[in-house]
């Protein structure tokens, strides 16, 4: 593993000015050397035609040691192959000139899973035909643990925090980061249900701890290309269509069932309440027959899903 090494590069004001003053005492030499060439002594003038010529290539080359770096970017330096340091402050420098300086962006970038990248496409004058674009990003469709096709997709948001590994670990950073996330994101969604009413973690049921699952996971998957995600975010969420009307009706009952659960729980305890207050006050004394009968009634007002009609008897329970 390459480890990263901060590369702290000369200030480039100085070497500017140098290069200047040798681009123009080169060319100023050369000529006067040419001129008294034919005069005596002329071998001393073509000592400085060779060194105005010499000075003139030491300011062109040299101008390949230039370099500026914006804000939130790096140059990662290499010599012949070999990896000198990474240069991380903004600013006009001045390098070796015979240093390849890669540059790699330390932005934050973000993404969503299912997306395609088309690159940049030049002519052979280097002309850009088509700017890159990204196309939106499709749902991946999956199974959950229980078997039920859904479609997912997440926004993941990353940067590079480490050059060496980013361009020397992995042959493309950008691609590993967004097949890794799809990767994770789908062994993700297999792990857990849909959705549970069991209080077990579900995608639907607990999306802050699912998102963090998924943080975990596709860092550890990304740490050895020197990436860090910052956020992962399930953007979307739904049952395949083919089983989406399905899986409506079974929520709608679900719902439906546990609506009824609880409305027979608040009605037995407002029955059992009634009952109880009836006997501590000595209002009313009840035999079973009578007391089936007023816990019928009132489960039957009480659980109903419209309104009662009252009915008054004027009878007796017995005629």
């Amino acid at each position: 593993m390459v480890a990263e090494k901060t590369f702290s590069p000369l200030v480039g004001w100085f070497p500017l000015i140098m290069t200047i003053a040798l681009a123009l005492a080169g060319p100023f030499l050369f000529i006067t050397g040419l001129m008294g060439i034919n005069y005596p002594g002329g071998a001393g003038f073509v000592l400085r035609a060779v060194l105005g010529v010499l000075l003139f290539l030491m300011a062109f080359v040299s101008l390949f040691g230039f370099m500026a770096i914006a804000p939130n970017q790096a140059r990662a330096l290499l010599l012949f192959g070999s990896y000198k340091g990474s240069a991380l402050t903004s600013g006009f420098f001045w390098v070796n000139p015979f240093y390849s300086k890669k540059r790699i962006s330390l932005r934050i970038r973000n993404f969503e899973t299912g997306s395609t990248q088309t690159p940049e496409q030049k002519d052979a004058q280097g002309k850009v035909l088509q700017q890159a674009s990204r196309t939106h990003g499709r749902p991946s469709k999956v199974n959950d643990r229980d078997g039920n096709p859904i479609e997912i997709s997440a926004v993941v948001v990353w940067r590079v925090v480490n050059t060496a590994e980013a361009l020397f670990e992995v042959d493309d950073f950008e691609d590993f980061v967004q097949v890794q996330s799809e990767s994770a994101l789908r062994n993700l969604a297999s792990r857990h249900p849909y959705d549970s009413h069991d209080h077990e973690v579900s995608l639907r049921g607990n999306p802050d701890d699912v998102c963090h699952q998924l943080e975990s996971d596709i860092q550890e998957r990304l740490d050895k290309a020197g990436v860090e995600v910052i956020e992962a975010r399930i953007s979307h969420l739904a049952y395949a269509p083919e089983i989406a009307a399905a899986m409506l009706q079974r929520q709608q009952a679900q719902a439906v069932v546990a609506a009824r659960t609880k409305i027979v729980e608040g009605a037995v305890g407002m029955v059992e309440m009634a009952l109880d207050q009836l006997a501590e006050n000595h209002i009313v004394e009840l035999d079973d027959e009578r007391r089936a009968a007023m816990v019928s009634n009132l489960l039957v007002v009480l659980c109903s899903d419209r309104h009662t009609q009252p009915v008054v008897n004027t009878g007796s329970l017995y005629t």
